[in-house]
């Protein structure tokens, strides 16, 4: 008989699943990206700001909002008559006119946007032109916004129905569709791995190629999802009726997931104008910073949202019926889940920091830069995860003004510390000082999460067992930290152009080699400490290998 735990196991694979592979593809575009225009250097770094400036206005507008607010009222609405389908019809109108005018807006204002983000750049003495480049890709750049506000919503109306599958898939669409414009690129005007062209190098034809490629995948990424609705029992007409349906209550829960988005974003203004101080020289810069953000970001998204996304319906409904012990069952058990590997995956990144980072940069000055830039991305990343698992939790309760409040100090602290980064810290370390003040913030909001989460939820959040899970995870990959590190250096991974560092085989080599030894040490104390998540983890996987 299938349970719900067994249906949620089952879900939370196959996000998983299409999460590896989308990630793969996505690095798989940076290597090919860097390839094609370089890792360092004005045109690189102009592109890594344009192509990430509709990500920021989405988030600034309506990115938290929406996954604040979808999933918990989607559940309650599906209790009406109709199972839920006019209130979506008419939350995806509203969606598409809101977003729809925000894109014209930000695409006339692209100018403005660019040179925000962009500041610091003036003020370290640069002449404007890759300031002008930025604005040319940013227009090709900008129409994102309405396609990543459409795939949220679709999306989360997807996983809503517990149709999880598709939401996680569609990006593999849009990374193939992003590799083949840069094979494309590299075709019509050749490959510039070293990032030696200049702005006057960089011709409309070459803009619209690099930045239109860019945006049709975006595009595709939202359009497939209309294929699945149909599957979901769903089937859309435009509604212009908002009265009378329950969006003043989502409207009301909106405004503090908006606060929240806002201030990230002026954080992110800071350290995005830090970060974009070198953007014309070769020290690592923006790109750097952001290729090692998403290296970050790939267990966070591969684990952490699979898991907790597969659950966040289920505590939705747990929440909505004031089922609190079975929400605060639901709070350990994702983060028990989720901690199993995401800790041995924080200590394994943080040993093979180096052969990592060489699939990405070319040179060994890069390569050095890079790998300080990734370990102190990695050393904070269970932390960041239990701090999203808390505010997932309170949007869960329909509460979405307390995690503005925790992460408006974590903000402002990044922002104070970002700063102290920009006055202080020598250029090529702007970008690992960056991190590491997001690391400090992100720990120091944790406790403040946790503390506010545990008076929201009668009977606390099974602190012991989390606490005393979690130093059995540490203790483990602290162990088989020490030992892979010893086994990289061996294999020369340590090393500038040594065998671990020669190239981008002999990286992949290594780090195969040291995961699979620290895995099984890992496990292994695990299996002696008789952990009981290890157990649950691994007894799906064993009744396979009995089958």
């Amino acid at each position: 008989m299938t349970t719900p735990t067994d249906n949620i196991g089952k879900a939370s694979v196959w996000l998983a699943s299409g999460t590896v592979v989308s990630r793969l593809l996505g690095f798989l575009k940076i290597m090919v990206l860097a390839q094609t225009i370089g890792s360092v250097g004005v045109g690189t770094n102009a592109f890594a700001l344009a192509n990430s400036l509709p990500n920021n206005v989405y988030l600034i507008i309506a990115g938290g909002v929406l996954n604040a607010i979808l999933v918990p009222h989607i559940v309650r609405a599906a209790k009406g008559f109709d199972g839920g389908a006019s209130y979506i019809n008419k939350l995806v109108t509203l969606a598409i006119v809101v977003l729809g005018a925000t894109t014209a807006i930000a695409v006339v204002l692209t100018p403005v946007i660019v040179t925000i983000y962009s500041a610091a750049s003036s003020e370290a003495g640069t002449d404007g032109a890759g300031l002008a480049l930025a604005i040319a890709l940013g227009y090709w750049c900008m129409p994102q916004i309405l396609f990543y506000g459409l795939y949220t919503v679709l999306g989360e109306i997807l996983n809503a129905r517990r149709m999880f599958g598709p939401f996680t898939w569609a990006p593999i669409l849009n990374n193939v569709i992003g590799i083949l414009g840069l094979i494309l690129f590299t075709v019509m005007f050749g490959a510039d791995p070293n990032g030696d062209a200049t702005v006057a190098d960089w011709t409309p034809d070459r803009i619209a190629v690099l930045g239109g490629s860019t945006t049709l995948g975006v595009i595709a990424q939202a359009a497939i999802l209309l294929v699945f609705w149909k599957r979901a029992g769903l089937k859309f007409k435009l509604d212009f009726k908002w009265k009378g349906v329950g969006l003043r209550s989502a409207g009301r829960a909106s405004v503090w997931a908006f606060g929240i988005m806002i201030a990230a974003q002026l954080t992110l203004i800071v350290t995005t104008n830090v970060a974009y101080i070198t953007y014309d020289t070769k020290l690592p810069s923006l790109f750097i910073s952001t290729t090692a953000w998403l290296i970050f970001a790939l267990p966070h998204s591969i684990i952490t949202v699979s898991i907790t996304t597969a659950h966040f319906t289920r505590m939705s409904e747990h929440a909505t019926a004031k089922d609190f012990p079975a929400v605060r069952k639901d709070f350990s058990e994702i983060v028990r889940s989720v901690c199993l590997l995401i800790t041995l995956t924080m200590f394994g990144m943080v040993v093979l920091a180096m052969p990592l980072s060489k699939l990405f940069v070319k040179e060994d000055s890069q390569l050095v830069g890079m790998t300080l830039v990734l370990i102190a991305n990695m050393i904070w990343l269970v932390f960041f995860t239990i701090v999203f698992v808390a505010q997932r939790t309170f949007y869960a309760l329909g509460d979405t003004r307390t995690p503005f409040f925790f992460f408006l100090f974590q903000y402002a602290l990044q922002a104070i510390l970002s700063v102290g980064v920009g006055m202080f810290v020598p250029h090529e370390y702007l970008v690992v000082g960056l991190a590491i003040a997001q690391g400090v913030s992100t720990l120091a909001t944790m406790p403040i999460a946790l503390g506010l989460l545990r008076k929201r939820i009668p009977g606390g959040l099974d602190g012991k067992r989390v606490t005393r899970t979690l130093l059995q995870y540490f203790f483990a990959g602290a162990v088989a930290a020490v030992v892979g590190y010893f086994v990289t250096n061996l294999l020369g991974g340590n090393t500038p152009g040594a065998f671990g560092t020669a190239n981008k085989v002999t990286a992949i080599i290594v780090m195969s080699a040291v995961g699979v030894v620290m895995s099984a040490i890992y496990f292994a104390i695990l299996h002696f400490m008789r952990s009981s998540e290890l157990k649950e983890f691994a007894a799906p996987i064993m009744r396979r290998l009995g089958r």
